[in-house]
């Protein structure tokens, strides 16, 4: 008789068993799909609201996912979100991201503005977004923002000059020399970057 349930309860833990469980935790790759809906497949968003994760660097990801789960960082959505993912899994999903290459779209850019905001961005911004926002300073946790969308860029800018979203010391100080429409040319500016 306990051979039998023995038996039994083998097979019912057999056949319980999750697919999950057995093939073990989710890759990077899999982890992403739930970025796809807002940010694009392999994170080139096709929203103007939605900012590119593609080509975007791993510490920037990680910094960002990790104030949005704690709620420095103010947000709709994302701090919903974020709040699901462990640490490895974060930084798994940054890993991913920073492979990928970014599909740049075509943008409605006012050419004056992106002459304007070239040089603005050259004094007050090229020292932590190099090479005209193709790469940052990694350990800053600096974003790249050559080729974001436009419309995300301005809404940054708004929030940062609003208050509404935190800024390094450095350039707290640098947006506080800048208007409102030399935020918009530096937009502008980067935006146009490909």
């Amino acid at each position: 008789m306990i051979r039998k349930l023995s038996l039994r309860m083998l097979c019912l833990l057999t056949l319980s068993a999750s697919p999950w469980a057995l093939a073990g935790p989710p890759s990077a790759e899999m982890l992403s799909y739930a970025c796809a809906g807002c940010h694009g497949n392999d994170g080139s968003s096709v929203g103007p609201s939605m900012p590119s994760l593609a080509g975007q660097q791993k510490d920037a990801f990680v910094i960002a996912m990790k104030e949005f789960k704690s709620g420095e960082r103010p947000s709709t959505v994302m701090g919903r979100l974020a709040k699901g993912y462990t640490d490895p899994e974060i930084e798994a999903m940054a890993g991913f991201f920073a492979k990928q290459k970014r599909f740049l779209t075509g943008q409605n850019i006012q050419a004056e503005k992106v002459t304007r905001g070239a040089a603005l961005a050259e004094k007050n911004c090229s020292k932590c977004h190099t090479e005209e926002g193709r790469t940052a300073k990694e350990e800053a946790g600096t974003p790249i923002l050559a080729g974001q969308w436009l419309k995300y860029l301005q809404f940054q800018s708004e929030d940062y000059k609003s208050g509404g979203r935190k800024m390094t010391k450095n350039m707290g100080n640098r947006v506080k020399l800048l208007s409102a429409e030399e935020m918009d040319d530096v937009a502008h500016f980067y935006a146009s970057v490909k």
